[in-house]
C-alpha cells in the first residue's frame, strides 16, 4: 500500500511516497511556520495536493510538531513556534480534502515509532527515544507500544525539573528545566558565551581538543546524563534511544554511556544506550505505520 507521509517541523516539512517500508519521491518545503498554523495547514495540504498529481496512494501519514490527540487527529497544544496551531484538526481537514483515512502523531512519537520498526529500537519491547535539538523531546515505548498517557502527552521530558533553584515562572514555563540545559540550544549558548563565533554544533566540535571548548561540551554532557539518571531510575526501560543531529557526533553517545553507568544502580545497568539509527527519515518512516500500531 502506498502512503503519503509528511513530516512537519517548526523550520521545514519532509514529505515523500512510502511503500512497505522503503521511502521514494522525498521532497522538503520551508514550514512558514510563523505565518500561523492555518497557513501550516494550507502548505501541508498543497504538499499532498502536489504528490497527489504524480501518485496514486490510498492513505496520508502525518508526523507533526505540537502536542497531539492521535485519535481526533487534532493538535491539542503546540508553542509560539507556530501561532494559532492549537486546536488544529489535521485529520477531519485532510480526509474531507483528500477522501482517504488520515493519521496524525506527534513528530517524537512517530520518530519513536519508526525506530521500533525499522531502526534502534528493533526488538526492544520498552525503550524510551530522545531527541536533542532546539527542545528535547521525548517518547516512550512500553510493552512494545507506543503510550501516550491519559491526555496523549507522555514522554515529555523536557519538562523535568534538574535544576530546581533556577526554577521561576517568571522566566518561562521550561525554566530549571531538563531541556534547558540539555538541549543542543543549550549547548551553543554555552559556548557562545566562550566565543561568539562559536553558532551552532559542527562549529563547536570541529574545536572540540580545545580545552575551553571540551570544558563546555563536557559540561553539557553532564546536563544530558542528569536527566537520564532521573529517566532511567523511573522506567526502567531496556534501551534509551538518542536522537537528534547532535548526536551524530560519535563522541557525544560514548561520552554519555561513560558517565551514564556509574551514575545508575547496578541492577539498571543493563539498560542498553542507542544513537538513533534513521535520522530525518524517522518521523516519516513512523508516520508511514500508524495505521498499523495504533
Amino acid at each position: 500500500m502506498k502512503i503519503c507521509v509528511l513530516d512537519i517541523g517548526g523550520t521545514a516539512i519532509k514529505a515523500g511516497i512510502c511503500e512497505n517500508g522503503a521511502l521514494s519521491d522525498l521532497r522538503e518545503f520551508a514550514t512558514e511556520a510563523k505565518l500561523g498554523g492555518m497557513h501550516v495547514a494550507e502548505r501541508a495540504q498543497e504538499i499532498i495536493e502536489s504528490y497527489r498529481r504524480e501518485h496514486e496512494f490510498s492513505r496520508i501519514g502525518i508526523s507533526t510538531a505540537g502536542q497531539v490527540d492521535p485519535v481526533q487527529g487534532s493538535i491539542i497544544w503546540a508553542n509560539e513556534n507556530i501561532p494559532g496551531y492549537t486546536g488544529m484538526r489535521l485529520k477531519d481537514r485532510m480526509e474531507e480534502a483528500f477522501g482517504i483515512p488520515v493519521d496524525v502523531e506527534n513528530d517524537v512519537n512517530a520518530a519513536a515509532l519508526g525506530e521500533a520498526v525499522f531502526g534502534a529500537g528493533k526488538g526492544l519491547r520498552d525503550f524510551v527515544c530522545l531527541t536533542y535539538g532546539t527542545g528535547v523531546g521525548g517518547a516512550l515505548f512500553l510493552d512494545g507500544k507506543l503510550y501516550g498517557g491519559s491526555s496523549y502527552s507522555a514522554g515529555e521530558f523536557g519538562a523535568v525539573v534538574t535544576h530546581p533553584e533556577k526554577r521561576d515562572l517568571r522566566q518561562g514555563f521550561f525554566s530549571g528545566c531538563y531541556e534547558k540545559y540539555a538541549s543542543a540550544t543549550a549547548l551553543v549558548e554555552r559556548a557562545g558565551a566562550l566565543d561568539a563565533s562559536l553558532t551552532d554544533g559542527r562549529a563547536i566540535f570541529a574545536r572540540k581538543e580545545e580545552p575551553a571548548v571540551a570544558e563546555v561540551i563536557d559540561a553539557w554532557i553532564e546536563e544530558i546524563v542528569y536527566g537520564l539518571i532521573t529517566i532511567i531510575h523511573m522506567l526502567n526501560p531496556a534501551g534509551v534511544i538518542l536522537g537528534g543531529g547532535v548526536m551524530e557526533q560519535p563522541c557525544v553517545p560514548e561520552k554519555i554511556r561513560e558517565r551514564l553507568y556509574e551514575n545508575i544502580m547496578p541492577s539498571f545497568r543493563g539498560v542498553q544506550i542507542k544513537k538513533a539509527e534513521l535520522g530525518n527519515r524517522a518521523g516519516l518512516l513512523g508516520a508511514s505505520v500508524l495505521h498499523e500500531k495504533r
